[in-house]
């Protein structure tokens, strides 16, 4: 058996991100990919055999970059300022793009559910990172009851259904994340 090109994987999703850019969601399919990227049908079925599998890896692509771009554009030095900011920046690409991309999983939307709460297990971390290194949270709160991890994760979900209900912004979340952990 012939080993996989992730070069020409690449290829095929770059090609596939541009489909959809420009002629939207619906226009992707294993012909259309194929001709963009100027290989052979059968080339395409090497790397994907369905549409929903190229969502799914345009999906949790675009989910990788958007925590990697994340990273640097979120500069806040206050936790709740960080927050603030992620909410933000989420919420952008969920608007822009990213929320078209999940809704069309289609047959393939409990491996992209699976996908997105690794993604989200490691935003979660950078969380509790990000709590830890803020002086104005209180030490004194944390216990085997009550850890950084779990209120991390407390966090993550409710800002999760804030963006999934639309909220124009998180200042209630964030008044009661600084009425509990802030000195």
């Amino acid at each position: 058996m012939r080993r996989k090109d992730d070069t020409l994987r690449d290829t095929l999703l770059e090609s596939a991100r541009q489909l959809t850019e420009t002629a939207g969601i619906s226009a992707v399919n294993i012909r259309s990919l194929a001709r963009r990227a100027g290989v052979a049908t059968g080339t395409v079925y090497n790397y994907f055999s369905s549409k929903d599998e190229i969502l799914l890896a345009l999906t949790e692509e675009y989910w990788r970059q958007t925590l990697s771009e994340m990273k640097t554009a979120v500069t806040s030095h206050d936790f709740c300022g960080q927050l603030r900011e992620i909410f933000g920046f989420l919420k952008e690409r969920i608007d822009q793009s990213a929320g078209k991309l999940m809704g069309s999983l289609g047959n393939v939307e409990t491996q992209g559910l699976q996908s997105m709460v690794s993604m989200q297990s490691a935003l979660e971390q950078d969380l509790v990172q990000k709590m830890a290194q803020d002086p104005g949270i209180r030490d004194d709160i944390w216990n085997e009851t009550f850890t950084r991890e779990q209120f991390a994760h407390f966090i993550l979900m409710n800002m999760m259904v804030l963006l999934k209900s639309g909220a124009a912004d998180i200042d209630f979340f964030i008044m009661i994340i600084q009425r509990t952990i802030i000195i």
